[in-house]
């Protein structure tokens, strides 16, 4: 016990020393309640068995240009008995205009036993990886094709980093911390900017995640599943999504979610233009159906709150889960998680 403290300490001060950096853009998935690993390291293996998703998403659909995204990942256990590593592969593609992401990331989890019954565990992860960010100059249409600011054909550079999570789960409760592109630090507040050659402005920086949940019987074979999602760029608004989700009879899920943003810290936002408010906000509907033991499909849409409300088809989510083995567990509970 007292070695699994020291670990908890270490872990936490590596934490704290990472979270001074600044923070960009990320892929606003709507279905982050069906595969939490994309955010947080410390998830992999919480289903105790072999699982493999992947999902597409298609923001404001019918405007040119607008995001493209897309994931895919696999994670479980490595050890069936004592069930204290996870492990998994994440992999993930944002294109926005003439601009792309590519990401791969290895994850790790210590998970760590709570209670006797081993139904609550506190996982402690770190992910290790790099993105591929590219510019694609080809696809830009030129006013002044001797302008140094524009850059020719495809530029693409490769940045090493790493993801910090802690993820805590009951049977009807979880809550967790992550933080995400640790080595990315730069202090622009563009959210794209090209410079001379430099893709420093693509960089995705340091973001923090606090994800937390309950699972709440309702009736025999309806259960009610609140979640909450907050994120933070240390430099701008903070960002949430608020979800709830009705489970009927652990097949079929369905429910909304909102999702805005918010000046929550003391912080300076006078030189932030206003789109960085409304920008973000939207409702939107989720839907997962379990059709066999070893397979869910969801499917998720979005209404933007904003002045480009009208002048799109909405924003579109479609993922699909499959089991690739039995659980470790003799006696499996429910993952609602």
């Amino acid at each position: 016990m007292r070695i699994g403290c020291r670990i908890i300490l270490i872990y936490l001060l590596l934490i704290l020393h990472f979270n001074t950096s600044k923070a960009q853009q990320y892929i606003p998935f709507a279905q982050h309640v069906f595969n939490a690993a994309q955010i947080n390291p410390a998830y992999v293996g919480y289903k105790e068995m072999w699982f493999a998703q992947m999902g597409i998403r298609s923001q404001w659909t019918s405007i040119n240009g607008a995001p493209r995204s897309g994931y895919a990942s696999v994670d479980g256990i490595l050890d069936p008995i004592g069930k204290r590593h996870g492990a998994g592969l994440q992999l993930a593609y944002d294109k926005i205009g003439v601009q792309s992401a590519t990401s791969m990331f290895v994850s790790y989890a210590l998970r760590l036993q709570i209670d006797d019954d081993d139904t609550q565990r506190l996982s402690l992860g770190i992910a290790g990886g790099a993105t591929q960010y590219s510019l694609n100059g080809n696809d830009l249409v030129y006013i002044d094709e001797n302008d140094p600011y524009i850059p020719r054909g495809m530029i693409t550079t490769w940045r090493p980093d790493i993801r910090l999570g802690a993820f805590y789960y009951h049977p009807k409760f979880y809550i967790g911390f992550a933080v995400h592109d640790l080595f990315s630090r730069s202090d622009s507040r563009e959210d794209f900017v090209y410079n001379q050659n430099s893709l420093e402005g693509l960089y995705r920086n340091t973001h923090a995640y606090i994800m937390t949940g309950a699972a709440l019987n309702v009736s025999e074979g309806l259960i009610f599943r609140p979640s909450i999602l907050i994120k933070d760029d240390l430099i701008g608004p903070t960002a949430f999504d608020i979800n709830g989700m009705v489970i009927f009879d652990e097949k079929f899920w369905i429910g909304a979610a909102y999702r805005s943003r918010s000046r929550i810290f003391d912080r300076e936002y006078d030189d932030l233009p206003l789109s960085k408010f409304t920008s973000y906000k939207s409702i939107g509907l989720l839907t997962q159906l379990y059709t066999s033991s070893k397979l869910r499909i969801g499917y998720s849409f979005e209404h933007s709150l904003n002045k480009i409300a009208g002048m799109n088809n909405g924003t579109h989510e479609i993922s699909l889960g499959v089991s690739l083995g039995k659980s470790m567990n003799r006696f499996p509970m429910p993952k609602y998680f």
